[in-house]
């Protein structure tokens, strides 16, 4: 079976992390689309997802209208508020296929300023 290119990105990316993960660091996978951005906090070792964020929750969508780039941070600053809440503060950061840049690289920073280690 022939892998289209997004795939292989997202495979090359995870399975890196997955080489050197360890048991104390779980992985934090991002995804976003042309209007949303979520993210989820993984255990590889026991296959579980701990924590998630997304903008289409009701408490982020109900507020004003904000662009992308602020939905990023809030929904980074929700993550982060939950992991602090778990005691989780050491990960690894699963881009996926996305270039660090733009609403990943902001989303990453606000992490980083929010007490989480990656």
């Amino acid at each position: 079976m022939k892998l289209t290119t997004s795939l292989r990105k997202r495979y090359r990316v995870s399975n890196k992390l997955k080489k050197v993960a360890s048991h104390n660091r779980f992985r934090l996978s991002i995804t976003r689309s042309a209007k949303n951005i979520s993210a989820q906090i993984i255990d590889d070792n026991k296959n579980i997802t701990l924590l998630s964020a997304s903008s289409v929750e009701k408490d982020i969508k109900s507020g004003s209208k904000v662009n992308k780039t602020e939905l990023s941070k809030i929904v980074a600053e929700k993550l982060a508020k939950k992991a602090q809440e778990k005691k989780i503060t050491k990960i690894f950061f699963d881009r996926g296929i996305y270039k660090y840049h733009g609403r990943v690289k902001i989303f990453a920073e606000t992490l980083r300023k929010n007490g989480m280690d990656f």
